[in-house]
């Protein structure tokens, strides 16, 4: 069982360096980053709606069996983002010195949020497959990292999208791909009994990933109406998709 518990970790440490795939951006000019920041927040629109209706939402209808309880907690995970980012905004608009400003859009702690919980479920998962077989939990670990690489672009230039200086969202992407590591904890903690955990918290996911596209990141690709550059957006998120789609195969 110790040998479990290091391969566990082991596997989840290597997905969250993937957080780190935004490294390469660093030696990229600011202008030339917010050139193509759009193209990253497609992909993002791509990998989170792929993510949601290929993968998380029929896992949870096989998990849970029953459709309306599926339903109900994929719109409780689209109203609990909807609330947070009320509350985001209410704080941005607020709280903010009369004499200073703020660039960071609370886009960026949605995105955050909704990264958290992805990998947390992903660490989850991990920790479950391992549970069942060494085989298993290394296949998932390699699927969780093939799904991760197009998610991480995306989410890193969310962040940059949001007002985010490069290192500040390399470091705090980083973090969040920690969690992965805090929920192959979980599993390795209480076991089995995580399995029911997991079940009611994957429809959530999958709510507040289809909130953060389709309610945040859609309306800011709205925004640009040039033909070329709308173009690249459409295939970008296609892209996104299609890595999903591919990944669920």
């Amino acid at each position: 069982m110790p040998e479990i518990y290091v391969l566990v970790i082991g596997s989840v440490f290597l997905v969250s360096l993937i957080s780190l795939v935004g490294i390469f951006t660093l030696s990229f000019r600011t202008n030339v980053l917010e050139r193509y920041v759009f193209v990253f927040v497609s992909l993002a629109v791509g990998a989170l709606l792929g993510d949601a209706f290929i993968h998380l939402i029929p896992e949870s209808f096989e998990a849970l069996n029953d459709t309306t309880l599926t339903s109900l907690l994929i719109i409780l995970g689209l109203f609990i983002f909807f609330v947070l980012e009320k509350v985001l905004h209410w704080n941005h608009d607020h709280r903010l010195p009369k004499s200073g400003h703020s660039n960071l859009k609370p886009l960026g702690t949605m995105a955050l949020t909704s990264d958290g919980i992805h990998n947390f479920l992903d660490g989850l998962i991990i920790g479950a497959s391992y549970l069942v077989s060494v085989e298993v939990g290394i296949a998932t670990t390699i699927a969780v990292m093939l799904h991760e690489i197009p998610q991480e672009i995306g989410d890193f230039g969310v962040l940059l999208h949001a007002g985010y200086s490069k290192m500040r969202a390399l470091a705090l992407n980083f973090f969040s791909g920690l969690l992965a590591v805090l929920g192959a904890i979980v599993v390795l903690v209480f076991g089995a009994t995580s399995s029911t955990f997991i079940s009611y918290i994957i429809p959530i996911a999958a709510g507040g990933f289809i909130y953060i596209a389709v309610a945040d990141l859609i309306p800011e690709l709205q925004k640009v109406t040039r033909i070329k550059s709308s173009l690249i957006q459409v295939t970008a998120t296609l892209v996104g998709v299609l890595v999903m789609g591919f990944l669920a195969l």
